[in-house]
């Protein structure tokens, strides 16, 4: 079960591709500075993931505009969530969780998926400015997507 609103996000630095190689990407750098949209998401290169961050990305300025960045999290590699985002046009940070110690941290671990071992399962976050958490879903399956509605509404509320 995903960790409840009003809990303090724990916070991690994972690897993520950027424009020079691997680089940290740190929760905290966004704490007292913006709000943050955290997706946890099974796996690169399927076919829900796929349409799930691609969407996102085709809606990052709506983020943007209600004072969020979004970073996506899942137990793929880097170099693997880098070659899928080129391959994609995804646009939002992937953060790479291959020893499971976040997805673990936030209490979303999604047990032997289709046989091949333990991913992320798919799961939301709103993270206020202070580090806490505000909106927590995690969805009932790994096809089902969680609602960005509510994920909006829950920005909307920090404006």
């Amino acid at each position: 079960m995903a960790l409840p609103s009003g809990t303090q996000a724990p916070d991690f630095t994972l690897k993520t591709m950027g424009p020079e190689g691997l680089a940290d990407l740190t929760l905290s750098a966004n704490f007292g500075a913006t709000n943050t949209v955290l997706l946890f998401f099974p796996a690169a290169f399927t076919s829900v993931c796929t349409a799930e961050m691609c969407d996102i990305s085709g809606g990052l300025q709506k983020y943007a505009d209600l004072g969020a960045k979004v970073i996506g999290i899942s137990v793929d590699t880097p170099f693997a969530q880098d070659a899928w985002a080129k391959k994609e046009g995804i646009a939002i940070p992937l953060a790479s969780d291959l020893n499971k110690e976040v997805t673990k941290a936030y209490d979303v671990l999604f047990p032997n998926l289709a046989g091949i071992g333990d991913t992320s399962a798919r799961a939301a976050f709103v993270i206020d400015k202070a580090g806490k958490i505000v909106y927590s879903e995690q969805t009932p399956t790994p096809k089902d997507l969680p609602s960005f509605e509510k994920i909006e509404d829950a920005l909307t509320a920090l404006a």
